[in-house]
């Protein structure tokens, strides 16, 4: 009897028990003998040098047993890097790039020792006033080198049209606006954490990270040993969003120290150290004008964008370029992306990091336009969508957004929506009631990936590799696609994850994780059953033994040939061989080239803001997304509703609030940055078009952790418009705003 694929089913976490019962062992987990404990030390200016530290109350402070400070420095070396996360490493200079930077390593034999002597720690600077406004500086703002996505000024231009602006002149129908949004914090569950533990030279980091491999390199670069002597072991990860993807200076220390100490170190950081300690999205100020014809037509797209960026490193949000270029067809494009540098903790990646930002501009200015046109927003965005790339002309490889239009707009009940604001209310009418929507992109991305199948004698398969789950359902993808490549039971596949030791893969970054994974991992399952059917043959004790390999078959986890069938466990156990297996892996992109790649989605949302107080409450949100084939459905579900939520804290409560005098995050704690929580996430419809993307890979899979949010932050300031007739441009949407 043939067994049945688990692929396209909503099975349950294989983690899930683990995690929910403590079972699972985090980073700061991990308690090996004589273990010490790190404390950080940070700066209280915003920007300068430290003239002297007192260190001599922490020294004698009880348990402690080292104080590192630039004046007393853990030697590492600065080799490069900078381009996710931080362009220095700590304590090597006594310069003072930004507020809370680190500028101190208490170790002690406790967590407490070590916290209450590094506040005996007195530190003298000459401090200057820091470049800390981004209003201020918006002026200031230069055109940065081209990226990943080409040059920061773009402009697609029909023939005889001289510039944007002229194309936007000759357009019937005009809008434009400017939108904003503050700095936003990662603020993962499970705060960073690093163990070093050294033995004979080599080191093994319990550290979480997305990225175990990636963490190896910088590691070994920055402590100065080869790569050989260093393991990151990651295998389980409380939430990241890309602020755990890249090494951050607390990892480096804790490394460097727990080797000049010749014992175990470990650091956790504390809430209020992780807002300056380990990356945040830039803030972002962006211009949208759109020229359309009066039924609709887009004739002139414009969008530029000012990020905010850091001294100490320099990765922002390039929202234009992949937003608006790849969202919408028009003759005339223009696309432009700024950087503002401020003496600011440094800028990094986070969840859709160019898309969050971009999403919110074109598509509130799409509403705007819409609500001018007298046109629904849905027909608006259907009339105008793009079937091939401006800039390379790529078609999609596969497209079906108007299909999530269609089936979102049904689901949610789109039809009854008002257009007219201001004009539906709760029945007591306390209540203004507004429905919006929104468009959702994010590319579709491969990084290299290698996976490991070793069948075993026991009649289990291990499936490896070194990528990272921090949420995402990598460890249940594994077994799911295993469990169908080799045609067993989901119960007899060992995932293994999390290690740099183990086959090498990029990291859960860019929501590239299933789609590297599913491609290695099918190559390697073909490779595998090869090598079986290698061994059935050749060893004399096998069944098999002296056949023509192309007489023997693999079918659900047995060998056939000749009337015989006999599992792969049996096989091994009868030839005395404890397992056989083969690691195959994939490289960057898309299996076909000439086309695009992304995934897709349409989001709808039902608001209500009460009348008297500007409270806004989210009561309902649909989103429907192309994605290509789901392996999951129950942990895709998640990741697309972790995704809204992100963008509900993006569209009404968080924002860093900086001193523009002294570069301080003024509310960087839980009292003040205020996150979603259960009682601000409505119920949540979510549905998949399912159209396997073969283009992209053999299994016609692509990223979703990042594409929910992508959006989700215009269609609630869009259904507050159309609740109350307020376009609200300057995230995130307090009572205030709305009074």
């Amino acid at each position: 009897m043939s067994q049945q694929s688990p692929l396209g089913k909503p099975v349950n976490r294989v983690d899930g028990r683990l995690k929910v019962t403590g079972a699972a062992g985090y980073a700061s987990d991990h308690h090996p003998d004589r273990l010490a404990h790190g404390y950080l030390v940070l700066s209280t200016v915003g920007r300068g040098s430290i003239r002297s530290m007192d260190t001599a109350a922490a020294q004698r402070s009880a348990g402690v047993l080292a104080v590192y400070t630039p004046l007393n420095p853990l030697k590492l070396f600065n080799q490069g890097g900078g381009l996710f996360g931080p362009n220095w490493v700590p304590l090597q200079d006594t310069e003072v790039r930004h507020h809370g930077q680190i500028v101190g390593l208490v170790v002690a034999e406790t967590f407490e020792q070590a916290r209450d002597a590094a506040a005996l720690v007195r530190v003298a600077y000459d401090a200057r006033t820091p470049v800390a406004s981004f209003e201020d500086n918006i002026p200031n703002a230069a055109v940065p080198e081209p990226f990943f996505f080409g040059p920061a000024i773009q402009d697609y231009l029909a023939d005889g049209v001289a510039s944007i602006d002229d194309a936007l002149a000759a357009a019937e129908v005009t809008v434009s606006g400017s939108y904003r949004q503050p700095i936003k914090l990662h603020n993962p569950m499970e705060p960073h954490s690093t163990v070093a533990v050294w033995r004979d030279g080599h080191v093994t980091v319990y550290s979480g990270t997305q990225a175990p491999v990636g963490h190896v390199q910088d590691i070994a670069r920055c402590v100065g040993v080869d790569q050989a002597r260093v393991r990151v072991v990651s295998p389980y990860v409380g939430g990241g969003f890309g602020n755990k993807a890249m090494t951050w200076g607390h990892t480096l220390l804790t490394v460097a120290a727990a080797r000049a100490l010749d014992r175990p170190v470990s650091t956790v950081l504390t809430r209020e150290q992780m807002f300056t300690v380990t990356g945040h999205r830039s803030a972002v100020a962006q211009t949208v004008a759109l020229g359309a014809t009066r039924d609709g037509v887009l004739i002139a797209v414009k969008h530029d964008a000012y990020s905010s960026a850091s001294t100490s490193g320099a990765m922002f949000p390039w929202g234009p370029h992949t937003t608006t270029l790849p969202l919408y067809r028009s003759e005339n494009i223009h696309i432009g992306q700024r950087a503002v540098t401020l003496d600011i903790p440094t800028s990094t990646i986070m969840r859709a990091p160019n898309e969050e930002p971009g999403a919110f501009a074109i598509e509130s200015a799409m509403d705007e336009l819409a609500a001018r046109l007298r046109m629904d927003p849905v027909e608006l965005r259907m009339k105008n969508g793009t079937t091939v790339v401006p800039g390379n002309g790529h078609p999609w490889s596969s497209k079906h957004l108007d299909e999530c239009y269609r089936v979102g707009a049904r689901r949610f009940g789109w039809s009854r929506r008002n257009p007219v604001p201001g004009k539906v209310t709760s029945p007591d009418r306390e209540w203004l009631i507004g429905m919006g929507m929104a468009t959702a992109i994010y590319p579709a991305a491969r990084f290299p990936s290698q996976v490991k199948i070793r069948l075993q004698a026991d009649g289990t398969a291990g499936v490896s590799t070194a990528g990272a789950d921090l949420g995402t359902g990598l460890w249940t993808v594994l077994a799911q696609l295993g469990a169908d490549a080799l045609g067993i039971p989901m119960d007899r596949i060992r995932p293994d994850i999390g290690d740099s030791a183990l086959p090498n893969n990029t990291g859960a970054v860019s929501s590239a994780s299933t789609a590297g994974a599913a491609s290695a991992l099918r190559l390697a399952a073909e490779s595998v059953k090869r090598a079986l059917i290698q061994l059935a043959v050749e060893n004399p004790r096998s069944p098999f033994h002296g056949m023509n390999p192309q007489d023997v078959r693999y079918a659900d986890g047995a060998l056939t040939a000749a009337a015989r069938r006999v599992s792969f466990g049996d096989l091994l156990e009868a030839t005395g061989s404890a397992a056989v297996e083969a690691t195959e892996g994939v490289g960057f992109g898309g299996d076909r080239q000439g086309f695009e790649f992304a995934s897709f989605g349409a989001h709808f949302c039902e608001v209500r803001v009460n009348r008297w107080t500007g409270e806004t409450r989210v009561s309902r949100f649909t989103t429907v997304v192309d994605a290509g084939k789901i392996i999951n459905p129950k942990t895709a579900r998640s990741q697309i509703i972790g995704g809204v939520i992100f963008g509900i804290g993006q569209a009404l409560s968080e924002g860093i609030q900086v001193e523009p005098a002294t570069g301080r995050f003024a509310n960087a704690n839980f009292a003040e940055y205020l996150v979603p929580v259960n009682a601000d996430v409505p119920p949540m419809d979510v549905q998949f078009v399912q159209h396997p993307d073969t283009a992209f890979n053999s299994e016609g899979v692509r990223g979703i952790g990042e594409l929910g949010t992508v959006g989700a932050a215009a269609a609630i300031a869009n259904a507050v418009y159309n609740a109350t007739g307020r376009r609200i441009r300057d995230l995130p949407i307090t009572p205030d705003k709305l009074l």
